[in-house]
């Protein structure tokens, strides 16, 4: 049957991790590499929120493309209040003429409060299944005009007037992939959201003995299975054209899974492998701002556990074996060397769709 093969536009590049500045983005930058993706087969193309607004560039490839899916990947919810968040979903939805995807995630404590300089005043969980369901609440009252009656321990929606409302739109399911690494966020995007955006940081083993079991509880709540779900993988992948470019790959790769496993939310995936010491010595060098250093904490054998490591030619394969039974959508976040060899990438893509 396949993947469903997406893409990353304005990702984060390899040095960002470890301390290098963002760099500007530009209109002509986003249109070419949305119109790129989707000549050369992408299913799919995503924006993260890591330096800049996840939903304004979508808007852009809107304009750009014809058929790939649009999603954010992801939007930080709590500090949107569930309204800005929903009408920034139905808008883009209509102006791509349905092919928008709502990709939610909760981040963590520290960054809502000190980065977005917001609230976090009750533990994610709860709060997000309450802004789930003020969400759709507001699909339907955005599309039916029915007058609005959701109150919840952490959100009411009660009020909305004609003028205010932005109308009833051609598509108006608006998919909601909630992005999870830990079971309750697992479980709830089973029960309530159309599919999970898997955090990389979530390895192979870690998906398949932790993850999988709890969309499969979730889902049975809501009659589902988590077949039903579009299951969406983000493994870390260290491809190279030789023994070089693989060895530098993997020094790269490192460092995300560094910066990744340095965050305390992330650290049951660590548990899980009996790796909890070096989650919390990543911990402290974050805090101690010796980002370049942290790379060298992440052992080969821990590579193995997250990675898809191989050659250009072999990558295709690679990933199907890794994510068999595990996603039904992959995206490749691939370093620029390789995004540039076109006639490769269309290849690698199209193996993928047809594993």
């Amino acid at each position: 049957m396949g993947f469903r093969v997406q893409t990353v536009l304005l990702g984060p590049e390899d040095g960002q991790y470890t301390g290098d500045e963002q760099p500007p983005i530009d209109f002509a930058r986003i249109t070419d590499a949305a119109r790129v993706a989707e000549s050369l087969g992408f299913d799919g193309v995503t924006v993260p929120e890591a330096g800049h607004d996840p939903f304004l560039p979508l808007a852009v490839a809107a304009e750009h493309t014809r058929r790939v899916s649009l999603g954010t990947n992801v939007a930080i919810a709590f500090p949107r209040s569930p309204l800005v968040t929903a009408q920034l979903a139905w808008d883009l939805q209509q102006l791509s003429g349905g092919r928008f995807q709502l990709g939610l995630g909760s981040q963590v404590r520290s960054h809502v409060e000190r980065r977005y300089a917001s609230d976090w005043n009750v533990p994610a969980g709860p709060r997000m299944r309450d802004y789930v369901a003020c969400m759709k609440a507001m699909f339907e009252t955005f599309q039916t005009g029915a007058r609005p009656a959701f109150e919840s321990d952490h959100y009411r929606f009660t009020l909305m007037n004609p003028l205010f409302n932005p109308g009833p739109i051609e598509h108006p399911d608006v998919p909601i992939h909630l992005a999870a690494v830990n079971p309750y966020m697992a479980r709830l995007a089973g029960e309530l959201c159309a599919g999970v955006r898997v955090h990389p940081i979530a390895t192979f083993g870690y998906v398949r003995d932790v993850v999988l079991p709890a969309v499969e509880a979730g889902a049975a709540i809501s009659g589902r299975t988590s077949g039903d779900l579009d299951m969406i993988g983000a493994p870390f992948l260290a491809v190279g054209r030789d023994d070089a470019e693989i060895a530098a790959a993997e020094h790269a790769i490192k460092g995300h899974i560094a910066f990744y496993s340095s965050t305390p939310t992330y650290h049951a995936v660590l548990v899980h492998h009996g790796w909890e010491e070096v989650g919390q010595e990543l911990h402290q060098m974050s805090k101690e701002r010796r980002w370049a250093e942290m790379p060298s904490r992440i052992t080969d054998e821990m590579l193995d556990e997250w990675a898809v490591v191989a050659a250009s030619g072999d990558l295709a394969a690679s990933i199907a074996q890794r994510c068999a039974g595990l996603f039904s959508e992959v995206l490749l976040d691939l370093p620029p060397a390789l995004r540039a060899d076109e006639e490769w990438l269309a290849g690698t893509i199209a193996s993928l769709q047809t594993a």
